[in-house]
């Protein structure tokens, strides 16, 4: 009998050395965390900055001798054709078949090429080296008018086929046009006189402004001024 109850008090008392009271949660606590693990490969692996590539500088100057890099399926543009050499001559048409190209060979000269294009394409080659001139004579006007061709052609209200700061689309296959490049390297090199060779301003004859200038010559459909 008192070995049982011996037995019963051991077993009472393992039973109280396991009990554990429940932790309490303060506001303080923190929930666990689980780390997960950490590649081995990544370690190591540098952070680099976010580095945008720089464009490349318009006005820096270009090594001739270096090579030309070409992104994949794209065209390298094609050279200007070397504009011929032409001492003036009394023939206004030989030198313009002489001249005559698609490729102005710079922007200035695109834009006095477009200038005669739209406002004399369609007139006797004198005509169109004496609509050449007026451009040229602005830009050459000494702050009268602006001091290039692109701007004088730009400039507003002066040529009513500018819109903006765009013009209409060029045939630049035609023979007009290649015509008018011709007649634009004329002007711009200055390899032959016009008979409003001190013009500035022009209009059609079909037109009466009335303007208080001095008339200079009337060739082919236009009328010029001074």
């Amino acid at each position: 009998m008192l070995s049982s109850l011996r037995s019963i008090l051991l077993v009472c008392a393992a039973i109280s050395a396991s009990s554990v009271a429940p932790a309490k949660v303060g506001e303080a606590s923190e929930p666990m965390v689980a780390m997960a693990s950490i590649p081995t490969d990544m370690v190591h692996q540098p952070i680099l900055p976010d580095v945008q590539p720089q464009a490349a500088d318009p006005l820096a100057p270009v090594d001739p001798l270096a090579p030309v890099t070409v992104e994949p399926g794209v065209e390298p543009a094609a050279p200007a054709a070397p504009v011929a050499t032409v001492k003036p001559s009394g023939d206004l048409a030989a030198m313009v078949a002489q001249l005559r190209g698609t490729d102005p060979g710079s922007r200035e000269l695109e834009c006095l090429a477009v200038g005669i294009y739209f406002e004399a394409k369609s007139e006797p080659l004198i005509g169109q080296l004496a609509v050449g001139e007026v451009i040229a004579n602005r830009a050459n006007s000494k702050g009268r008018f602006p001091s290039s061709y692109c701007g004088v052609l730009f400039q507003r209200s002066q040529f009513s086929f500018i819109r903006g700061r765009s013009w209409p689309a060029v045939q630049r296959s035609g023979k007009q046009w290649s015509t008018a490049v011709a007649i634009a390297r004329i002007v711009d090199q200055d390899l032959k006189d016009s008979a409003a060779d001190n013009a500035l301003f022009f209009h059609a004859k079909r037109v009466s402004p009335r303007w208080r200038l001095k008339r200079v010559a009337s060739i082919g459909n236009h009328i010029f001024y001074r």
